[in-house]
């Protein structure tokens, strides 16, 4: 297995180098191997191909802060090592880091998550970190009641969590080969655990069995293909149920996407927005997407929208191509853009799209052309738990271009997904 580097925003990806022809595995929530008899490991899959036990290694990938990767591998499982994420961790340190130009995608938990099997069961919940805490309770006379919690960074998890190995009843040992898996295991590499303790080996950590599932909990959340921020509570949970973990919180995301605004620019006199927060906040994209710059924002109350109009516009090709001028509709568009990104940043329709519901009192009063700067100014006259109304006022400099009176309903974001 050899890992190299990737470029910023390609994620990691596997790539099976002896079945050539074949697209990179990329990690996320969609390639996922969520079949309930893949018990003792976790594995991604695309296209029919599949790489087993990944869990360690992305575990280390993880807390090293590595997002972007390529890992070649000739087999259809990663090597096993002793057991642990050590050797990885040892060697992607040795081979050294690079820090990327591009933001890190870091989701915040921002509702409590539950997933539960049985006895079995993880609770997420918000948190201004990324904690663990995990409770071990096997029916076996070393492995009951072991309890571990920790504050998870890179620090931390190269002293207190790397080298925690994994481990398997005496009984399991023979079924877990089987299924075949754990071809390279043998007792140096993995804790077989009788009666009186690891057949021969040694602990490396009293509570060394609690602390490999915490670390196995890191690896498995990775499969998301981004990091996330809050607190994890697992009791007596495996690789089933940290997947239906990760199934969750990638439908949060999905929920939250569209309200992630950043945090106020420092000296704004409010909320300031630039395009890339305003695509975090808006479900509109090229060629459809006609704010360029939210200014002065009071959240849920007021706001100035800015759009540059320039004759690469689409709309300029055919409206009109003997004279250019911004058609009327999208200068309305462009002010109920401005609008949707006032209304949704205020908190109260989390999760949520606004959609138009009807304009009236519209006005149009100056024609607009390449080169000239649309200010919008919206205001929220009511916003109820279903509807806004909304005022808005385009101008150019001091000349006012166009108003309009805006109803809009509220409906959920994965509604544009259905």
């Amino acid at each position: 297995m050899t890992i190299k580097p990737a470029k910023e925003n390609e994620g990691i990806s596997f790539v099976r180098v002896d079945l050539p022809g074949k697209e990179p595995i990329k990690v996320n929530a969609s390639n996922a191997v969520m079949d309930e008899k893949v018990t003792r490991c976790t594995a991604i899959e695309y296209q029919g191909v599949r790489i087993y036990t990944i869990e360690h290694l992305m575990a280390a990938l993880s807390c090293l802060g590595i997002d972007n990767a390529t890992i070649e591998i000739n087999a259809e499982e990663i090597p096993g090592m002793d057991g642990s994420s050590l050797e990885f961790l040892k060697a992607i340190e040795q081979a050294g880091t690079v820090e990327l130009r591009a933001d890190k995608d870091v989701f915040v938990i921002q509702e409590p998550i539950v997933v539960s099997n049985k006895t079995s069961s993880i609770v997420m919940v918000p948190h201004d970190q990324f904690n663990v805490s995990y409770t071990l309770d096997y029916d076996h006379p070393l492995l009951r009641s072991q309890f571990f919690s920790q504050a998870i960074n890179g620090a931390s998890f190269a002293k207190e969590l790397a080298a925690a190995r994994t481990f398997c009843l005496e009984s399991e040992a023979d079924e877990i080969k089987a299924h075949g898996l754990g071809k390279g295991a043998n007792y140096q590499n993995t804790l077989v655990m009788s009666g009186k303790g690891p057949l021969e080996n040694a602990l490396r950590f009293p509570d060394e069995c609690a602390r490999h599932k915490v670390l196995d909990i890191l690896g498995d959340l990775y499969l998301l293909g981004y990091p996330v921020k809050g607190a994890v509570y697992a009791t007596k949970s495996g690789h089933a149920l940290n997947r239906e973990l990760v199934k969750k919180i990638e439908a949060q995301r999905q929920k939250y996407i569209t309200v992630d605004y950043p945090p106020a620019l420092p000296g704004a006199p409010g909320r300031v927005f630039n395009i890339n927060e305003i695509m975090k906040i808006l479900p509109h994209r090229y060629p459809f997407l006609l704010v360029d710059r939210v200014i002065e924002i009071d959240p849920g109350k007021k706001g100035i929208g800015i759009k540059n109009v320039t004759i690469n516009d689409g709309f300029f090709q055919g409206h009109f191509p003997q004279k250019a001028v911004m058609p009327g509709v999208l200068m309305i568009e462009a002010m109920a853009q401005t609008a949707g990104v006032v209304v949704l940043t205020s908190g109260a329709h989390n999760g949520k799209v606004a959609l138009f519901m009807s304009i009236t009192d519209v006005k149009f009063r100056k024609v607009v052309y390449p080169g000239d700067q649309l200010l919008m100014e919206v205001e929220i006259i009511r916003d109820r738990e279903r509807t806004a109304h909304v005022k808005g006022v385009g101008r150019v400099g001091t000349e006012v271009a166009i108003e309009a009176d805006m109803m809009f309903s509220y409906t959920e974001a994965h509604y544009l997904n259905s």
